[in-house]
């Protein structure tokens, strides 16, 4: 199927497809992270807690790979269509799964996050997509349930990986190739076009790349100052993916069974708030408040995450912390209300690059200070240093937020405030 699929002719099955793609997507993607740690020490011949200086340098060539190629991808999904975009990176995918699987030596490892940062377009051509097919009042609820999709990735991706894990911490990669190439045919035969031929525009170098993207998003305040917001919020989240797997081992000693559990936990409460909760608290209090409610639970959460002493207080603090699913899908539906039709895929490229420089720097900084308090000479032990950090940067992501918001009321539908 390649015919364009506009908005008022196939936007309920595009929609459903896109939910679908996204969410296999990232059942593969979530296989792997609970046995990365283990296939590190396995390969580089080192202890958990010098693991985190390799897991910091993995995560960011990914990310670097992604900030420069993040923009093309979205300004290739403008001039070409969302669907060939999506395919390769999908593709792309199943390699970057198949060469770690087999890898013998670290830099291996290397080469495969490198490979799939260059196409790893999914979520921001995903996004793009859904403007495709939504009215501006949609959105809200379709970033909403995109949220959902990885929510749900996120409960069995994790899960079945830290299962497969106890058996052999390659298993996992292997499973997740499987799932990537069948998402690839999936989207093959049954996905269709989103963009119409009317929305395309020509392809623009100066435009294709992070510097060009941001200069061009920088005379637009109503979306500058949202993608601040954004680009802080998502440094401070990279706690997460980053230092998660090998943060719950060195504070809780926790096994990957135990870690994938925990995080399919995180994915239920995504599911529940973005795809069950997400519209009635948007109609409820619309899209501005509703950001900020979800920037105040983050705050909160990432507090509590710090001086969760014990294993059982992460499982008290998650279902709390799920409510602050709701930030993101939110801003997303804010500022792609504000962008123009035909540049959607720059908007979500510009994102993803953001997304990127947050974890080329995140990680870095996240497993570094990680390691600064938990290693055996440190001078002080608080394995939540990172979190600590990461809740005082969600609180400083709401000052360019309510800039946003206080200085282009105008560009804001009433409805959304």
């Amino acid at each position: 199927m390649t015919d364009s699929a506009p908005p008022g002719k196939h936007g309920k099955n595009a929609f459903f497809f896109v939910i679908v793609t996204v969410a296999l997507d990232m059942l593969a993607f979530g296989l792997i992270i609970p046995v990365v740690p283990a296939l590190i020490r396995e390969l580089a011949h080192v202890t958990s807690e010098e693991a985190t200086l390799w897991l910091g340098p993995l995560a960011a060539t990914y990310a670097v790979m992604n900030f420069l190629f993040g923009p093309v991808m979205g300004a290739l999904s403008d001039k070409f269509g969302r669907r060939p975009v999506l395919l390769a990176s999908i593709s792309t995918l199943a390699i970057d799964f198949l060469i770690m699987g087999f890898a013998h030596n670290i830099w291996l490892l290397f080469l495969g996050r490198a490979l799939s940062g260059i196409s790893g377009a999914t979520y921001s051509t995903a996004n793009a997509y859904i403007a495709d097919v939504t009215t501006p009042g949609e959105r809200g609820r379709a970033f909403g349930m995109i949220g959902a999709a990885f929510g749900f990735g996120f409960v069995f991706g994790p899960v079945i990986g830290g299962f497969l894990g106890e058996i052999d911490p390659r298993a996992p990669f292997f499973a997740g190739a499987g799932l990537a190439f069948l998402n690839f045919l999936y989207g093959l035969i049954v996905l269709p076009e989103s963009l119409d031929p009317d929305n395309r525009r020509a392809f623009d170098i100066r435009r294709a790349n992070p510097l060009g993207a941001a200069k061009h998003f920088s005379k637009l305040p109503h979306v500058g100052w949202f993608l601040i917001a954004a680009g802080i919020f998502m440094l401070a989240h990279t706690v997460f993916p980053s230092t998660w797997n090998v943060y719950s081992e060195i504070r809780y000693n926790w096994t990957p069974k135990a870690i994938g559990f925990s995080l399919g936990l995180v994915g239920i409460g995504a599911a529940v708030v973005q795809a069950g909760l997400m519209g009635l608290i948007l109609d409820r209090i619309g899209t501005v408040k509703t950001a900020l409610l979800g920037f105040g639970v983050n705050v909160a959460a990432l507090f509590a995450y710090a001086f969760a002493s014990h294993g059982w207080m992460v499982y008290a603090i998650i279902p709390f912390g799920a409510l602050g699913g709701v930030a993101s899908p939110a801003l997303n539906s804010l500022m792609s209300t504000v962008t123009p039709a035909n540049a959607q895929g720059e908007l979500q490229g510009a994102s993803s690059s953001l997304n990127a420089m947050a974890m080329i720097i995140g990680p870095l900084t996240m497993n570094g200070i990680l390691y600064a308090f938990t290693h055996e000479g440190a001078a002080v032990h608080f394995a939540g240093a990172a979190f600590l950090l990461a809740g005082l940067l969600t609180l400083l992501s709401l000052a360019p937020f309510m800039r946003g918001v206080a200085v282009n009321r105008d560009a804001i539908p009433s409805s959304a405030e």
